[in-house]
């Protein structure tokens, strides 16, 4: 393999394009990438130089590597600006099947029509899911004084399906004993969007408590009022301002919230990259998929010791064949930069995110390796 860019540094050497976002923020680092060490001094990008703007959309719970991501592939590729909308998994799927971006950021894998649909915009063999970044969806809450709850499967879809509403009820007390849970209503806030965090959680609590959370998975919320929020910031927001609010998101961005820890066999598992890696270790491939789809069956029940099985995993759609060389050069590098070692461990730094395995990060390679364009 041929190194022909690399971006020699002890820490992130952001883009024009970005430096300018960020400092329209009001701060010099708001997402905190100036103190990333890169694995081996510089990160290498593979394949012959690209140029060109390239728009990529989809899940917010990636944003914050994915701006790692854009920074560091900036950096290395001086005609090169890689523009991403965290707009949720629904609507990066959708704007990628349309033909308005050419990769998505999805938490949920392409369904059997998507497959389908991507004919039209990917040609005859379609659109294929690479997981590129793992993370622990957290169960988090807003309780002064109090960092870290035990919910069972059971309380935990109980709360969220509006059937639990106090948290001192004795439900949660018996789980938690040496706490002094509040006379304080539960105001559980959920996602309006179509979000792929959404799905996975939803898909956790119809498999591990599948006697009271009875609804189809979904990336949209499946029941109707209560209180909701517009993607990952939108619901750590509203817990942050409401004192007895719970919610569901992407480890990385809860900040100071209490989190809790769920029940994995006869343990207590607390949130963490390491239990959600060993929850993605332990899950096999879907079935019946292109023989370069990579997408994932999380296996939910699963009681290995330490696994946390609440978790998501963040995958690139991307089009097996695309219209041009540009396009397709463009991917398998970028894509490729996501999957390596040095991209798996900025993410890591930035997102707290758990590394892919070395095997894993292989297939992607060879996945990639069969991404061709028209012309």
């Amino acid at each position: 393999m041929t190194i022909s860019r690399l971006l020699r540094a002890g820490s992130v050497v952001l883009a024009g394009s970005l430096v300018l976002t960020l400092a329209a923020c009001g701060s010099d680092d708001p997402l905190g990438v100036a103190g990333i060490e890169v694995p081996g001094g510089g990160v290498a990008i593979d394949g012959p130089p690209v140029s060109g703007t390239f728009a990529g959309a989809g899940a917010s719970s990636i944003e914050a590597a994915m701006d790692a991501w854009r920074a560091q592939f900036q950096g290395a590729n001086a005609r090169v600006t890689v523009n991403y909308d965290p707009i949720g998994s629904g609507g990066g799927r959708r704007q990628f099947l349309a033909g308005g971006a050419v990769f998505a950021g999805s938490d949920q894998v392409l369904s059997e029509s998507e497959i389908q649909e991507s004919l039209q915009v990917c040609g005859p063999e379609g659109a294929i899911d690479l997981p590129i970044y793992v993370s622990p969806i957290a169960v988090t809450f807003n309780l002064p004084g109090i960092d870290k709850v035990n919910l069972s499967p059971v309380n935990m879809a109980r709360i969220f399906a509006g059937d639990l509403t106090r948290w001192d009820d004795p439900a949660l007390v018996a789980d938690n004993p040496g706490v002094d849970l509040p006379d304080l209503t539960i105001t559980p806030v959920h996602r309006s969007d179509d979000s792929g965090t959404t799905a996975n959680f939803t898909d956790y609590l119809a498999t591990v408590a599948a006697d009271v959370w009875t609804w189809d998975v979904s990336g949209v919320w499946p029941l109707t009022g209560g209180d909701s929020a517009q993607g990952t910031s939108g619901v750590v927001n509203a817990v942050q301002q409401t004192v007895g609010a719970i919610t569901y998101a992407d480890a990385s961005r809860v900040g100071s919230l209490g989190t809790a820890a769920i029940q994995v066999g006869g343990e207590w598992v607390s949130v963490s990259p390491e239990g959600a890696a060993a929850a993605v270790d332990a899950s096999p491939r879907l079935e019946g998929r292109h023989e370069h789809d990579l997408a994932l069956d999380i296996d939910r029940a699963t009681d290995v010791a330490g696994a946390y099985p609440l978790v998501l995993v963040s995958f690139a759609v991307v089009c097996l064949q695309y219209q041009s060389a540009a396009d397709a050069d463009f991917v398998r590098q970028f894509i490729g930069f996501t999957a390596s070692d040095a991209g798996q461990q900025i993410a890591a730094q930035v997102a707290g995110s758990a590394p892919i395995s070395a095997a894993l990060a292989e297939d992607i390679s060879t996945s990639l390796a069969a991404i061709t364009s028209v012309d």
